[in-house]
């Protein structure tokens, strides 16, 4: 335990109680629409993160990594979806996961690698549990609700001594609307296309128990999802800018932010330089296509409140260029002096977690935690 003061610099913050708020939010309304939660903890990769939403009512976790999987699973969960399409190459860190107790489950968009977990499971005596990813807006993977190809991936796995555990979709459209009318169609076109496609398997006498969705602006925004089973979110436990800028929370409920000092200014530029580049925040721009662009960050205080208008404009390895959007301040170098102490929310919450080896937790009373986090594959 320590305080802010003593924190070197970059540092990776969390702050508790936005953090828990998110998750109470989150969870309460899942509640009421009637579906269990699935988070996805690609955002934290930290087990005190994953504990609190376990302890609001999340039933099992979602990983985009096995090394995820791995080190959840022995921290002591056992309800874990690897939510990337399965790789062949990868079946044996499956099978060594499964046969040590863990209850994983993987996904397929093709007939080719569908055919290939069954052989690889036959050989190995293995019934793995496996769901078809369904394409829902173009986005990234998966397989149209009305294609041929997802009966054949199911036939693939059932008639292969697989278990066709259920789908699932993420609508990453999501990511590109601010409005909240336009966030219920992307909703319901996630809901819908993922339930007709279960009801596509079901009807070519497939069984289809699962029927999964999930991104945070959607889960945030569905007014009903009859026909679904559980809804998969990750962002939401930290939020950031990018999730602002479509309009799901606001800058306080923000959870994430790198602590940054200045260390020098180019006062004819109008520049203050901190020590967080890109190495603390990430190289993502994702709200440089939004309807407002905060560079590499915006900044706050070392408290926490938004200064407005001044962003992290540039980034280098170590260096970061804060500055005025829109203008030059003159005033700069008076404002934020030497050594100056400052947040930086980010875009990306995920990309910039990412960064760093370890959260500086704030929590209710003011004292710092050291919440350790992982990297890999």
């Amino acid at each position: 335990m320590g305080n802010l003061a003593e924190l070197d610099t970059p540092a990776a913050l969390v702050d508790a109680r936005r953090m828990q708020r998110n998750i109470a939010r989150m969870q309460d309304r899942l509640d009421v629409l009637g579906v269990r939660f699935r988070p996805h903890v690609k955002t934290s990769k930290s087990l005190p993160v994953v504990q609190a939403q376990l302890a609001a009512g999340a039933h099992g976790i979602t990983v985009s990594t096995l090394k995820e999987a791995e080190q959840f699973f022995e921290a002591g969960i056992t309800d874990i979806l690897y939510a990337v399409c399965m790789a062949p190459g990868k079946l044996p860190h499956v099978l060594r996961l499964r046969r040590a107790g863990c209850d994983l489950k993987v996904i397929t968009d093709s007939v080719a690698a569908a055919q290939a977990i069954a052989a690889f499971g036959r050989e190995q005596g293995e019934v793995f549990e496996v769901w078809i990813e369904v394409d829902v807006d173009g986005h990234r993977s998966g397989i149209p609700p009305e294609s041929d190809m997802l009966i054949d991936v199911g036939r693939a796995l059932h008639e292969g001594g697989m278990k066709l555990g259920g789908v699932m979709a993420h609508a990453g459209s999501s990511y590109e609307f601010d409005d909240p009318e336009a966030l219920q169609k992307v909703a319901e076109q996630e809901r819908s296309g993922t339930v007709r496609a279960a009801q596509r398997l079901r009807d070519a006498g497939l069984p289809c128990p699962v029927v999964s969705v999930g991104s945070t602006p959607t889960a945030l925004s569905a007014t009903q999802l009859e026909g679904v089973t559980e809804v998969r979110a990750g962002v939401y436990v930290f939020f950031d800018l990018v999730m602002r800028n479509v309009g799901v929370c606001a800058f306080d409920d923000i959870a994430l932010s790198v602590l940054t000092t200045v260390i020098g200014h180019q006062e004819d530029k109008g520049w203050a330089i901190v020590d967080a580049g890109w190495m603390a925040m990430s190289r993502d721009r994702g709200t440089e296509r939004q309807k407002c662009d905060f560079g590499y960050g915006l900044v706050c205080t070392q408290d926490g409140a938004p200064l407005e208008g001044y962003v992290l404009s540039g980034a280098n390895q170590e260096h970061g260029i804060l500055s005025r959007a829109g203008g030059v301040d003159r005033e700069i170098a008076a404002r934020f002096p030497v050594g100056t102490r400052l947040r930086i929310l980010p875009n990306h919450a995920c990309a910039t977690a990412a960064q760093h080896p370890e959260y500086h937790a704030i929590l209710a009373d003011g004292r710092i935690a050291t919440w350790p986090r992982f990297y890999g594959w």
